[in-house]
């Protein structure tokens, strides 16, 4: 009997103390997933600068978080959209870097080639575009850099000939 009472005291000290422990990470993510909708929010109503400024708070707050991957990449997103690529370059980089796993690998690389596109740096976006059909042939990513490398292409072969 005494056995039984101390193995229910146990049990019930454990799953005291364990409940608050297994209730924090589950807050936490619900947390994290509504600054992550609301920031989200303010990049579909075009707000980018309200965005960027969202979403790296969001990488503060949340940046082991299994949504720091597509918060990095939206940081890059809302910086392309602005105009400033290089900071744009950076940011899709660190997707492709700290997160390799990402799901938005895909769309990351796509991105590098075009912001290389934009900076004016032919060659390295077309070494981009070439990864992102290499190494997702069926994305939706590698259909769109297929079109870019067919206009970069067609570019080209109208530029004037000289002899």
């Amino acid at each position: 009997m005494a056995r039984i009472f101390c193995s229910s005291f146990l049990l019930v000290a454990v799953l005291g103390v364990a409940a608050p422990a297994i209730a924090a990470p589950a807050q936490m993510h619900d947390t994290s997933r509504r600054l992550y909708d609301r920031v989200m929010e303010e990049f579909k109503h075009r707000d980018y600068e309200a965005a960027l400024a969202g979403f790296r708070l969001f990488m503060e707050l949340h940046g082991q978080s299994a949504l720091a991957a597509n918060a990095q990449y939206w940081i890059g997103e809302c910086q392309y959209r602005l105009g400033r690529y290089k900071d744009a370059l950076n940011s899709f980089y660190n997707v492709v870097s700290y997160y390799p796993l990402s799901p938005k690998l895909a769309a990351s690389t796509l991105k590098i080639g075009q912001t290389y596109s934009k900076l004016g740096d032919h060659e390295k976006a077309r070494m981009m575009f070439d990864r992102v059909v290499d190494q997702y042939p069926d994305s939706s990513e590698a259909e769109l850099a297929r079109k870019a490398i067919e206009l970069a292409a067609g570019k080209s072969d109208a530029s004037p000939q000289t002899e």
